[in-house]
C-alpha cells in the first residue's frame, strides 16, 4: 500500500427535504451574500429554487440568482458569474444542480477571490491558486461527484479546450443531497450519471501493482451497488432507496476514498474530455464510447491483467480458467452494461464519425500536443491515443 493523505472535509446533509436547510448551512459557514448558480428552468419549475431561497431569507441572507449553466460548463459563463459576484459582494457561491452547476460555482468562487487574474490562467495553473470563496451545493443529479471532490472542469469554447483543476479550494463546505430531487431526471441523464460514477471508480481501480485490500473492497462494493441500483432507477426514477444509493455512490466515487493507497489514472477522462470539448457531447456518454477500446488496448500488460481479472470476478462474478479469459469477459460485461443503459460504446454510437485527421487532432488534444503520456498502465502518447480512438470508431 502506498502512502496517502485522505481529506474529505465536505459536510453532507442527506435525505428528504434537506434543501430546506440550505439557509442554515450557508449561515453556519459564514455566508451573508450568496450568488445562486443553477442551470435551466427545471430548478424553478420544480419549486426547488423557491424552497432554497425561502430558507436563505429565513436566515436573513441576501442572494442573487445566476442561471443558465450548460452541460460541459463554459469559461465565458463562469467569467460572467465572477463579474456578478464581485458586483454584489458575494461571500459564498451556492450551486443548485449537478456537476456542471457545481463546477461553475467553484470557478466563480476562484475568480471572485482573485479578480486581478484571468480565470483561465488560474484554471490552467499559470497563476497559483492561494485563496477562494466558500462554495456550497444542493445536488440534483447523481453523476459527477463534484459536491465532494477536489476537482472541477471548464471548457474554454474560444479555443475548443476542456481542462480540469484539482485543488483543496474545490472542496465544497457543504453538500445537501435529497434523492427526491433526482426523481424527474430523463433516462439518458440518469444513464450518463451512472456511467460517470462507475468511471470515477474504475479510473482509480486499474492501477498496476496496486495492492490495497480495503480500498479494493470499497471500490468493488461501490461498483456492484451502482450497477444494481442504476438499473432500478432507470426503470423507476421515483424509487427513493435506489436513487439514494446511486447518489451516495456518486459522492463516494469522486471524493478520493477509492484511490487511497494507490492513486488514480484518469486517462479515459482525458480521451473523453477531448471528445466533449470538440463535439459538445455528454460527458458520461463520451467516456462510455471509449472505455471498452481503452481497456482492450491495455489489459494484457503483465502488471495489470490480474486487476482486470479481479474486477471481472468481484464485480461481475466471472469464473474462468485463466486471468486472460476473466479479464476479457469482465471488459465485455462492462461494455454490455453500458449498452443496456442506452450509452454509446463507440464513436458512431456517440453520433460522430471523425475522419482520420480528426482522430489525430483529438489525440493531440488529449495529450496536450503529445507532451503528456497518459495512463499508469503503459505510456499513451498521441500515437497510442490515436490507435484507441481508431478502435472506438
Amino acid at each position: 500500500m502506498n502512502n496517502f493523505v485522505q481529506y474529505t472535509p465536505t459536510e453532507v446533509v442527506f435525505g428528504r427535504g434537506t434543501e430546506k436547510q440550505a439557509g442554515a448551512e450557508v449561515k453556519k459557514w459564514g455566508g451573508t451574500k450568496v450568488l445562486i448558480v443553477f442551470g435551466g428552468g427545471s430548478a424553478r419549475r420544480s419549486g426547488l429554487l423557491d424552497r432554497v431561497e425561502e430558507s436563505l431569507a429565513q436566515e436573513g441572507i441576501s442572494y442573487q440568482e445566476f442561471g443558465g449553466v450548460k452541460p460541459n460548463p463554459r469559461l465565458a459563463f463562469a467569467e460572467e458569474g465572477v463579474h456578478k459576484a464581485l458586483a454584489m459582494g458575494a461571500d459564498l457561491i451556492l450551486a443548485v444542480g449537478g456537476g456542471s452547476a457545481i463546477d461553475t460555482a467553484k470557478a466563480i468562487a476562484h475568480g471572485t477571490a482573485n479578480p486581478e487574474h484571468a480565470l483561465w490562467d488560474i484554471w490552467t495553473g499559470k497563476v497559483p491558486l492561494t485563496k477562494s470563496l466558500s462554495v456550497g451545493a444542493v445536488l440534483t443529479i447523481p453523476a459527477a461527484g463534484s459536491e465532494m471532490s477536489d476537482s472541477a472542469v471548464l471548457t474554454n469554447e474560444a479555443i475548443g479546450k476542456k481542462a480540469g483543476i484539482n485543488t483543496p479550494f474545490n472542496r465544497c463546505k457543504f453538500a445537501i443531497m435529497n434523492p427526491e430531487l433526482a426523481s424527474t431526471l430523463p433516462p439518458y441523464q440518469i444513464a450518463c450519471g451512472v456511467t460517470d460514477i462507475m468511471m470515477h471508480t474504475m479510473e482509480r481501480y486499474f492501477i498496476p501493482d496496486s495492492h490495497c485490500e480495503m480500498t479494493d473492497e470499497i471500490a468493488e462494493g461501490l461498483l456492484r451497488t451502482v450497477i444494481r441500483n442504476g438499473k432500478k432507477v432507470l426503470e423507476n426514477p421515483a424509487d427513493y432507496d435506489a436513487m439514494a444509493e446511486v447518489m451516495w455512490c456518486g459522492s463516494l466515487s469522486h471524493n478520493n476514498l477509492t484511490e487511497c493507497g494507490r492513486g488514480k489514472d484518469f486517462s479515459v477522462h482525458k480521451l473523453g474530455h477531448a471528445l466533449s470539448a470538440r463535439y459538445d457531447v455528454a460527458h458520461g456518454a463520451s467516456l462510455a464510447a471509449v472505455w471498452g477500446s481503452w481497456a482492450k488496448y491495455q489489459y494484457e500488460e503483465e502488471e495489470v491483467i490480474w486487476r482486470f481479472a479481479r474486477f471481472a470476478q468481484k464485480v461481475w462474478n466471472v469464473e474462468e480458467s485463466t486471468q486472460h479469459k476473466m479479464a476479457v469477459e469482465g471488459i465485455e460485461k462492462t461494455v454490455v452494461f453500458f449498452e443496456s443503459l442506452g450509452m454509446p460504446v463507440n464513436l458512431r454510437g456517440l453520433g460522430i464519425e471523425p475522419s482520420d485527421e480528426d482522430l489525430r487532432a483529438l489525440a493531440l488534444d488529449a495529450t496536450m500536443k503529445d507532451t503528456v503520456k497518459l495512463s499508469r498502465i503503459r505510456g499513451l502518447g498521441a500515437q497510442e491515443v490515436y490507435e484507441i480512438y481508431q478502435m472506438a470508431k
